[in-house]
């Protein structure tokens, strides 16, 4: 109510969906960065040849220095930092209203879904290791999914 005693209408529907879309393009930029983080820290390491410190899990060495660690010589952490980087970008222009870049962004984060399961069984089932670095990266990707499938489910109501 007003303070005059009259009713305050509701936003309508329209008016609202809109907001929860962008929130959730905020979260995912903001979230990204971590990956990011991660991502930079890893590559680094792997650039300078410094050895990862492993404080969860056990397994760093063997998973960074595995030969799924590169690609052609680039290490994963590199790519995923890039990949981060355009997901960071690609939600702020999502949340500005950038319908296109929303559908990039959705492609990217289930291409790096489906590579971050990859990379878990490959550490589950073929190298035989956790790296608590990849894990944390693997939530992070996962995490992002979840909210870009919400966005596009609100965005759909």
């Amino acid at each position: 109510m007003n303070h005059d005693g009259s009713v305050i209408a509701s936003p309508e529907p329209s008016e609202t969906r809109g907001r929860r879309p962008t929130r959730l393009y905020v979260a995912t930029a903001f979230i990204s960065l971590f990956g990011l983080g991660d991502a930079i820290y890893l590559t680094i390491e792997h650039i300078t040849g410094q050895s990862v410190r492993c404080t969860i899990t056990s397994g760093c060495s063997e998973v960074l220095s595995s030969t799924y660690a590169t690609i052609r010589g680039i290490p994963l952490a590199a790519i995923g930092a890039t990949a981060y980087f355009a997901v960071f970008s690609l939600a702020t222009l999502a949340a500005f209203g950038y319908r296109s870049a929303s559908w990039l962004l959705t492609l990217l984060v289930l291409g790096m879904f489906l590579v971050s399961l990859w990379l878990i069984y490959l550490q589950a089932f073929v190298i035989r290791a956790f790296c608590q670095f990849c894990l944390f990266s693997a939530a992070v990707t996962i995490l992002i999914t979840v909210l870009v499938v919400i966005s596009h489910r609100v965005r759909a109501e």
